[in-house]
C-alpha cells in the first residue's frame, strides 16, 4: 500500500490542533487508498490513540526527533524501512537535519517540511549570507515542498534565500468544524468544574505559561478591568515552566481570585473551554507562526483579542472579527476588552463574522486537500459541506 510517514516532533498529550490535523490527513488519505504512519515523541495517552486510531493508520515512537541526533535518524530509518513509504512529511523538527535524506535514499519519492516555527520577540526577517546559503540548499536538497502555517512564516523563509521560492507554499493552520458544537450545558460544567461564578465574564487564554506569551501583560490588563468590572474572570488554560511566577503575580497585583488556572485540557472542545469563553485572547510577544488557539475560538463564534505579532494579524480581522493590539501593551489588552465585555451586541457581531472567516480561510477539510494535491496522491475530494 502507498504510505505517507508524519513525523511530528512532539508529544500527543491532548486533542488539539495537531492530533485534529493528523486525524484528517488519514482521513483523506484512507480516501485515495494510502496508509498514514504517525510518528510522536511519545505513546499517547489512551484517548488520543483512539481519536487517531483508523484502519489505515500506524502509530510509531520516534523519539528525540525534534532535535538532530543519531539515535533519531537511525530509528526513523528503522521506521523508513518497514512501511517504505512514498511520502515522508516532516513537523516539528529542526529545519537542518539528515531525516530528508535519510527519506530520500531509503524509499521517499517526495519529502515535505512544514515550518511551525514561531520567531523571537522583535524578529526581522534578512536574507542570509552566501555561506549559510549554500550550506542549507545542499543539506536541504532532497526537499520537495516547504509548507508555511502563514504568510508571516512565508515571507520568512523566503527573505532568507535558502531553498528557491518555488519550494515554499502557505497553507494555514486549521480547525476541525466538524467537531464544533456549541453546547451551554459544556460551558456550565466547565464553570462548575472550576468553581466559576455563573455571573462571571470570563477572558480566556489557552496557550503554555511562558513569558513569550504575554501572560504578565495580560495579568496586569486584568487588573484594570477587574477594577472596572468586578464580575470579570481570567481563565488560563495551560501549563508550564513559569506558573509559580504567575501565580505570585496574580495576588501581588490583588486578582487571585480573580484568575482561575485550569491547567492542561485534554480536548479543550470536548470539555467547554470555548463554550465557557465570553472573550479569547493570545497577547503573545514573539512573533507567532500562527496562533491556532484564536482560529478555535473564532470557530466557536468567540471575539478574540491578540498582538500585532507573526502570523496572528492574517487571523484576526480588526475591529470586525476583534481587536489587535500592541505587543507589551497592558493598557491596550485592557481597553479592547473592556469595549468586549460591557457590550454583548458587539460580542455576539464580532463572533459571528469570526466564524464566517474560520470557514472561508482555516477550514481543516480544505486545507488537507490542498496538501494532498501537492502530495499529488488526490482522487477524490472529501465532501467539504460547513
Amino acid at each position: 500500500m502507498n504510505t505517507v510517514v508524519s513525523v511530528f516532533g512532539v508529544e500527543p498529550r491532548r486533542i488539539g490542533g495537531n492530533e485534529n490535523f493528523a486525524r484528517e490527513l488519514s482521513l483523506q488519505l484512507a480516501q485515495n487508498g494510502w496508509r498514514s504512519v504517525l510518528c510522536f515523541l511519545t505513546e499517547p495517552p489512551a484517548d488520543v490513540h483512539h481519536y487517531l486510531s483508523l484502519p489505515n493508520v500506524s502509530i510509531e515512537i520516534l523519539a528525540d526527533s525534534w532535535r538532530p541526533s543519531f539515535s533519531a535518524t537511525k530509528n526513523l530509518g528503522k521506521i523508513l524501512l518497514k512501511y517504505r513509504p512514498k511520502i515522508l512529511h516532516l513537523h516539528f523538527v529542526g529545519f537542518l537535519g539528515l531525516f530528508p535524506w535519510v527519506g530520500k535514499l531509503i524509499s521517499a519519492e517526495q519529502v515535505f517540511f512544514t515550518d511551525q516555527s514561531s520567531r523571537p520577540e522583535g524578529y526581522v526577517p534578512r536574507r542570509a549570507a552566501f555561506w549559510k546559503r549554500l550550506l542549507v540548499r545542499l543539506i536541504n536538497w532532497p526537499l520537495t515542498k516547504v509548507i508555511c502555517v502563514s504568510n508571516f512564516n512565508y515571507r520568512c523563509m523566503t527573505t532568507l534565500d535558502v531553498l528557491p521560492a518555488g519550494r515554499f507554499e502557505c497553507i494555514y493552520n486549521s480547525v476541525d468544524l466538524s467537531r464544533v458544537s456549541e453546547s451551554a450545558e459544556r460551558a456550565a460544567t466547565f464553570r462548575q468544574r472550576h468553581a466559576i461564578p455563573a455571573t462571571r465574564k470570563l477572558i480566556t487564554q489557552v496557550s503554555w505559561l511562558i513569558p513569550e506569551k504575554g501572560l504578565p501583560d495580560l495579568l496586569q490588563a486584568t487588573q484594570q478591568v477587574v477594577s472596572e468590572d468586578k464580575e470579570v474572570q481570567l481563565v488560563l488554560v495551560g501549563d508550564g515552566s513559569h506558573r509559580e511566577e504567575y501565580e505570585k503575580l496574580a495576588a501581588e497585583l490583588g486578582i487571585a481570585s480573580h484568575v482561575t488556572w485550569a491547567g492542561l485540557v485534554q480536548d479543550p472542545f470536548a470539555e467547554g473551554v470555548y463554550d465557557a469563553a465570553d472573550v479569547v485572547c493570545q497577547v503573545s510577544r514573539w512573533q507567532e507562526a500562527f496562533g491556532w488557539v484564536l482560529a478555535e475560538a473564532m470557530a466557536y463564534r468567540k471575539p478574540v483579542v491578540g498582538t500585532t505579532v507573526g502570523g496572528i494579524p492574517e487571523i484576526i480581522k480588526d475591529g470586525q472579527t476583534g481587536f489587535l493590539v500592541d505587543p507589551g501593551s497592558p493598557s491596550q489588552i485592557a481597553e479592547r476588552l473592556s469595549r468586549l465585555l460591557r457590550d454583548e451586541p458587539l460580542r455576539k457581531q464580532m463572533g459571528q463574522a469570526a466564524g464566517e472567516r474560520v470557514k472561508s480561510k482555516f477550514h481543516l477539510q480544505k486545507n488537507v486537500a490542498r496538501l494532498l494535491e501537492l502530495y499529488g496522491v488526490s482522487r477524490s475530494l472529501p465532501n467539504l459541506a460547513d
